[in-house]
């Protein structure tokens, strides 16, 4: 079972992503407010990392320039949303895949199990 933290800030969004994903088959964790992202993912060892580009704690793009610049997880898929059409900055600061909320379910369900699989090759 795959492991995917969630980086989200809104709740109703972060309960229904779970949802969502759980009953997917994915196990969920949920990165903390004010944690840092990058002890999280050391701390949980995600196989996928849902990021939001805005965040209580940050700006979603500097921290996956932060994620991108630690070697060690270079190889975590990072699926960033935002309801800002951001794709070209997100992709430039290295995410897999951008999602432009509001997205249907079925977009995020298949950027992660494609995801996954690329990293699998």
């Amino acid at each position: 079972m795959a492991k995917i933290m969630l980086a989200e800030d809104d709740v109703t969004m972060l309960s229904l992503l779970k949802t969502l994903l759980r009953l997917e088959g994915f196990e969920t964790v949920t990165l903390r407010e004010h944690e840092n992202v990058v002890d999280s993912i050391y701390r949980e060892h995600p196989d996928a990392i849902l990021l939001d580009v805005h965040l209580t704690q940050g700006n979603g793009v500097d921290l996956l320039r932060e994620i991108r610049s630690d070697f060690q997880l270079h190889n975590v898929l990072v699926i960033m949303q935002s309801g800002m059409n951001l794709m070209d900055e997100c992709k430039a600061a290295g995410a897999d895949f951008f999602l432009l909320k509001p997205y249907m379910p079925d977009a995020l369900i298949k950027a992660i199990r494609d995801g996954l699989a690329q990293r699998k090759l």
